[in-house]
């Protein structure tokens, strides 16, 4: 009897565990394209967490159905239960499990950030707040000696605006070469931005006083977006831009064509909506100036 039980529970483990791992490949549908490396250590972070997820649910839901159906007291039973005492065995098992789990999922989530080499806000958030911080750019290459493109970013209420140094160029759309380590310098001119792109799986705050260093690598082709993530006053929504992942080829046509164009002050939503607004008389927040830049859409 004993035998049989223990392989009908290895049979249900075995079942839920190939629905776990099915529902863990499906969860790679749930999200953005992967365009960029990080997104690829992400998603399968994600995948392993939903797999584990997806087990211990089924695993749980299943015994508490099968205690409700087939060991419900009777309609008139008012009796106690059984005086059962402590299984030692049974309080290791169940002690051990979570916490094994637990620390291969802190390993795995450790191995994954760590991966992907991205320097976040942590290493600033108990520093000092000095001045401005002069954007200190990595070397050309980085450390499998591939090439870097380094970019400056700069966030205000409620724009983004690009500069291009070794092009000496500006733009409201980032452009990026694809398979190239991009550098960014994030600053922000007066509240905390959320620099985040869905489909790159990467975020980043930008503050106030502060040069924040931040890498990633596309890695395929076409058009993105570029969001605030953090609440940053009336017309944060509006605060996007686009992000165009292209050949390297692509993209150095796209700095000589930026760098023969006379800067002009590019569109910008916020000002136009602070403008209807203030036609109505709205009382809000004035939006900062409208960047003047090389290229906008």
């Amino acid at each position: 009897m004993k035998f049989k039980t223990i392989l009908l529970l290895s049979a249900i483990a075995v079942i839920l565990g190939v629905i776990s791992f099915w529902m863990g490949q499906l969860s790679y549908s749930w999200l953005p394209p992967q365009a960029s490396v990080e997104s690829q250590l992400i998603d399968n972070l994600f995948s392993f967490l939903v797999t584990i997820g997806t087990f211990i649910f089924l695993g749980v839901t299943g015994a508490l159905v099968y205690s409700v159906l087939f060991h419900r007291a009777g309609k008139y039973d008012t009796s106690d239960g059984p005086p059962i005492e402590g299984n030692l065995t049974l309080e290791i098992v169940w002690t051990a499990i979570p916490f094994l789990l637990v620390l291969w999922i802190a390993i795995f989530s450790y191995q994954t950030y760590k991966d992907m080499g991205i320097r976040g806000p942590m290493e600033m958030a108990h520093m000092p707040m000095p001045e401005m911080v002069p954007a200190a750019y990595a070397e050309t290459l980085d450390k499998t000696g591939e090439p870097i493109t380094n970019i400056e970013v700069d966030a205000k209420q409620w724009s983004w605006v690009f500069r291009y140094p070794e092009s000496n160029i500006t733009s409201t759309e980032l452009h990026l070469p694809v398979d190239r380590r991009a550098h960014l310098v994030l600053r922000s001119q007066d509240v905390i931005h959320g620099f985040f792109i869905p489909a790159f799986r990467v975020k980043q705050d930008a503050i106030p006083q502060q040069a924040i260093d931040f890498e990633f690598t596309p890695i395929l082709t076409g058009t993105y977006r570029l969001r605030d993530s953090q609440y940053s006053g009336t017309y944060f929504a509006a605060m996007q831009a686009d992000v165009v992942v292209e050949s390297v080829e692509d993209y150095q046509n796209w700095l000589a064509e930026a760098a023969q164009t006379k800067p002009s002050v590019a569109p910008n939503q916020a000002a136009q909506e602070y403008a209807l607004r203030e036609e109505a008389g709205w009382t809000t927040i004035v939006p900062a100036a409208a960047p003047v830049v090389n290229y906008h859409p």
